[in-house]
Parts: C-alpha cells; structure tokens; sequence
C-alpha cells in the first residue's frame, strides 16, 4: 500500500498558515491549510481524507492545541493520523511558544532564526536555549515519538521578522528541508 508522507507543524495561527503554505510550496509539497486553526477544528478523520486527496508529496499539516496544557484538539488529532496505516509520518516541526507546557524530549535538530542548524533546543523568538527543554502547548505526545525526525523551530513567519511571509518564510523553508533530509537519511 502506498503511504502518503506527513510533515506535521504544531502551529496553526493565522501567521504561522500562511508561512507554512509559503514554505511548502518551496519544497514542492502541499499544505492542507484547512488543518490551521487555533485550536485546530478538523478530526483526524477530516484530515486524512484530505491528506488522501493531496496531489503532491509531501503533505504539511498543521496542528494547535490553543495552550491547552496537555494533550488538546491538536495533539488528539495528530496522534490519531501519524496511527493511521494510510500515513509516513516523515517528522515534527516542533514549534516553540511561550506556553506552560514544557518538556525535556530530544530533538534531531533545531533551526535558530538566523538559519542555523543547531543541535539544541530553540525558543519562541529562534533564539538558541541551553536547557533542553521545548515549550509549547502541542508537543507533549512527542516525547512518545522520539524516534522520528523532530525538527525544533521558533514562531513560523515571525522570529524578529527572520521568518517573514515576505521574505519567503525562509526559516520554515529551512526546517521542512531538514526534516526530508534527515527522514531520508533513515531509509
């Protein structure tokens, strides 16, 4: 059976879409913008259908659990599609916010707003943190998924203004390259 493969973003503020649809489209892949929200509305369900219906690979999906300590709608609905038989979960990009929610889980790498490849943890801002620990209010499931590629990244078309929608959200584009590349480097 083919699989699609799925990059997932724990974002989906109206910023955050546009750069993710912005940095998709630079890897060649497709968005599904309707997983934005925040939190996000879709089910599982929803998502994988339109995941099916995707034309190009690999497909984004966005989720946000709106600062819901613990698991929310974001991290329920993610959970349920990297289980669905259908999907390749390629990799997280982990984003950090200024949530309650933090947690000490590896990351493969971290993208800083200046485009660096890090091997640490960043912050909201894509600053460079040296305590290993990730904030965000959709990451907690990841600590069950340490196997997979996860990417930490700071607030995607933000970061200072490094990430801009107008310059290209570069700084996405960087991290969703890392996590094909990285993906691909474990086949």
């Amino acid at each position: 059976m083919y699989k699609k493969r799925v990059i997932f973003v724990t974002d989906g503020d109206m910023v955050a879409m546009r750069a993710v649809e912005i940095a998709t489209a630079n890897i060649g892949g497709r968005c599904i913008s309707a997983s934005a929200g925040n939190p996000t509305t879709l089910t599982a369900e929803e998502i994988v259908e339109m995941i099916k219906k995707a034309e190009h690979d690999p497909v984004v999906v966005m989720v946000d659990d709106r600062g819901y300590k613990g698991k929310g709608k974001g991290e329920t609905a993610m959970e349920a599609v990297m289980n669905n038989d259908y999907i390749e979960t390629l990799g997280v990009l982990a984003v950090s916010s200024k949530g309650k929610d933090c947690g000490k889980f590896k990351v493969s790498c971290s993208v800083t707003r200046e485009g660096k490849i890090i091997e640490g943890t960043v912050d909201k801002d894509g600053k460079e943190t040296h305590t290993g620990l990730v904030c965000g209010d959709t990451l907690s499931i990841l600590r069950e998924h340490d196997d997979m590629v996860i990417v930490g990244i700071g607030d995607p078309g933000k970061m200072d203004f490094n990430d801009e929608i107008e310059k290209g959200a570069p700084i996405t584009t960087k991290a969703l390259n890392e996590v094909l590349k990285r993906s691909a480097a474990r086949h």
